[in-house]
């Protein structure tokens, strides 16, 4: 069975939710780096960044989780120039063991991002 997790003040682009609960996991969608206004964020990729994981934990939240509970990343950059100022504020949010991490370059993301973030967190207590 799954059930759909919704942020307040998370924007979607598209017809998905910003998660699913498919006990034990829960599957967020990508986060781009939409403010609360629903306006892409400017500025560098560090920048770009920190509100894709403002967002990101935000549902987190929304699913009774925290960045604690994250077991896998996924980071999609349209620049791999740009993965080390990325890479500078993604240590940031997270404690060691750091979550495993796939980054892959792409042609491009919606709205012009720079940046997107998809997570997958575990429910404690499940084996």
């Amino acid at each position: 069975m799954r059930n759909a997790v919704n942020a307040p003040g998370a924007v979607a682009v598209g017809p998905y939710s910003h998660a699913v609960d498919a006990d034990p996991f829960v599957h967020l969608s990508g986060q781009t780096p939409v403010g609360l206004d629903g306006k892409l964020v400017q500025g560098s990729v560090g920048d770009q960044t920190r509100q894709c994981f403002a967002n990101l934990f935000a549902v987190l939240e929304a699913a009774g989780l925290t960045p604690d509970h994250v077991v896998k990343c996924t980071v999609f950059l349209t620049d791999m120039a740009d993965f080390a100022e990325m890479n500078a504020v993604y240590a940031e949010q997270f404690a060691q063991p750091f979550p495993a991490r796939t980054t892959i370059g792409v042609a491009g993301l919606p709205l012009g991002a720079n940046v997107e973030i998809e997570l997958i967190a575990r429910r404690p207590g499940t084996s």
